[in-house]
């Protein structure tokens, strides 16, 4: 099984992670869908975003009851010579599952596969950790929707978009 991953800020404190968990890259609907609120979230702290959205994905795949295989974040998993919030994911997951990096903007200095969707001119950047970056890239590529982001993606954001404080 795959799961897309994505968080949302409410404040500087909460923070609200969606998961999609679906079985094929071309799938149009997701297997089963998670949302968790999430307390205490870390400060942010340029250049270590990880340590702040890291804890929060951990949280939501813990929930995931799913044999997961590859998990696909919003966002790089290296960047460049440095690691980036995919890298510490693989790390975190002991290396055991592939990472995936989909971001919507060129990080300088990184070293991504541009993936063109649909009809969109502005590419999708692709890393990726215990898989090959090309086999993601092409996985992405073939990933459901006419959109420059894939449907399933987008519903991931979505998710964690979603959760209104009552």
């Amino acid at each position: 099984m795959i799961a897309a991953v994505d968080v949302h800020y409410l404040d500087d404190s909460m923070a609200v992670a969606g998961a999609i968990v679906f079985s094929e890259y071309s799938d149009s609907l997701a297997y089963r869908t998670y949302i968790k609120e999430i307390y205490d979230v870390e400060d942010y702290i340029p250049g270590q975003f990880y340590k702040r959205e890291l804890p929060c994905i951990m949280a939501i795949l813990g929930d995931i009851g799913e044999d997961i295989e590859t998990v696909i974040i919003d966002g790089y998993v290296d960047l460049g010579e440095q690691p980036g919030l995919g890298h510490h994911l693989w790390k975190a997951l002991n290396r055991s599952k592939n990472v995936i990096g989909v971001a919507k903007k060129y990080f300088r200095g990184s070293d991504p596969i541009k993936v063109f969707r649909g009809k969109s001119r502005q590419p999708l950047y692709v890393t990726s950790a215990g898989i090959e970056q090309t086999i993601a890239a092409g996985f992405i590529s073939q990933m459901y929707g006419k959109f420059r982001l894939p449907t399933l993606l987008k519903l991931a954001d979505s998710l964690s978009r979603r959760f209104q404080i009552i």
